[in-house]
């Protein structure tokens, strides 16, 4: 018997559906840590939250700004493409939905592309992106974001594969049309549905 029927068959067993875990995954009570270089050095003094790009203006607020912001909680499964899945995460932060209202997007706008630390961006359909339950996240099961989890914001997209939940992100630009970000550039799925195992280009 494969690892992967092993650990469906291991949460049957816990009256967990299975049908809760993506083809290709493996269920984990782990939290793995997974980035490209290094992680950023964070000066909350410095640091600012920007959106750009097709708005009829440019918005930025500093860290102070964005703590006051009204906040939501989320609890989801979350599924990376290394394969490893992760059930009932508990993520609190600001409601994408409540920057949303704080501009005036062209009606030219289709995607955003999130922006974070190192240059590292992910792309996002609009409709995707707005999804009820996503955050851009600064607590994680009660407590502030490690550092090596994203600290001091992540963008939180439970639907998709964990890399569009960029870590360290700084802001977001809409633009008219799709286009790839980092992890798309360099092989990655320019979706990613975890549940039609969109890994990869051509998957």
């Amino acid at each position: 018997m494969s690892f992967f029927k092993r650990n469906r068959d291991e949460l049957a067993s816990l009256g967990i559906d299975p049908a809760r875990l993506p083809p290709g995954q493996y269920h984990t009570k782990r939290f793995p840590v997974l980035h490209a270089g290094s992680v950023p050095e964070v000066d909350l003094d410095d640091w600012d939250f920007v959106i750009d790009g097709l708005v009829a203006e440019p918005k930025k607020w500093s860290w102070s700004e964005i703590e006051a912001m009204p906040t939501a909680d989320t609890t989801a499964d979350i599924h990376c493409v290394t394969k490893w899945s992760k059930f009932d995460t508990s993520w609190k932060g600001v409601p994408v939905n409540h920057l949303w209202e704080q501009i005036a997007p062209s009606p030219d706008a289709t995607h955003v592309m999130i922006n974070a630390y190192h240059g590292f961006t992910a792309n996002l359909p609009i409709e995707d992106f707005l999804a009820h339950e996503n955050l851009f996240a600064h607590t994680y099961e009660g407590e502030p974001l490690e550092l090596n989890h994203g600290y001091p914001l992540r963008l939180v997209v439970p639907h998709l594969y964990f890399w569009k939940s960029v870590k360290w992100v700084r802001g977001f630009t809409l633009i008219s049309e799709d286009a790839p970000g980092f992890w798309e550039r360099n092989g990655y799925h320019m979706y990613g549905d975890p549940f039609q195992e969109q890994r990869y280009w051509g998957d």
